[in-house]
């Protein structure tokens, strides 16, 4: 938050220092048309970026929780951000929340990858949280998440056995321990 929009030098420096300090290979910037004068200057210099457009997480306190592009006008906004991203230099678009016509006909367009996380199956590749899709997080349920397991139980269970385990003085025992 806030590391890449109060200014292009900023963003350039702190994505450089992302990708030289990190196992990273790109960036994410969120944000439409206002985010173009950035991702050109980071693809200028060798910084490869993603764009999110729909629902974006950094902006949850102004847009909410809701589907983005649902009304004419703002999705034909949102086509005309993703175009101008990628224009822009963009190496993929993430379209989150989003009608799925609407993310098909942005996919159809792009020449650069989609990523769709609750956009529907028209886009090029699909993503979910990791702690979503395990149901390590059973309180978060948005409509798009398929959860492919329910760990959250098993894990406060984990936990808890461990617990007992150290206060019993039980764990750790010889086989768990160096002489």
């Amino acid at each position: 938050f806030m590391s890449y929009q109060v200014s292009i030098a900023e963003a350039v420096r702190n994505a450089g220092r992302v990708l030289a300090e990190t196992d990273c290979h790109a960036v994410k910037l969120e944000g439409g048309a206002a985010m173009v004068p950035t991702v050109a200057a980071l693809v200028e210099r060798g910084i490869p970026v993603v764009a999110h457009l729909g629902f974006t997480p950094q902006a949850v306190n102004l847009l909410g929780t809701r589907v983005q592009g649902r009304t004419a006008a703002s999705a034909e906004q949102l086509h005309a951000d993703a175009i101008a991203l990628a224009g822009a230099g963009a190496s993929a678009v993430v379209l989150e929340m989003v009608p799925r016509a609407l993310a098909s006909a942005i996919s159809r367009e792009l020449t650069i990858p989609t990523i769709g996380i609750g956009a529907g199956s028209g886009c090029d590749g699909q993503v979910l949280v990791l702690h979503d899709m395990l149901g390590l997080n059973d309180t978060f349920s948005p409509r798009f998440l398929k959860r492919y397991d329910e760990l959250a139980g098993r894990v406060v269970a984990a936990a808890e056995r461990f617990g007992a385990e150290v206060r019993a003085g039980k764990y750790p025992d010889d086989a768990h321990s160096f002489e």
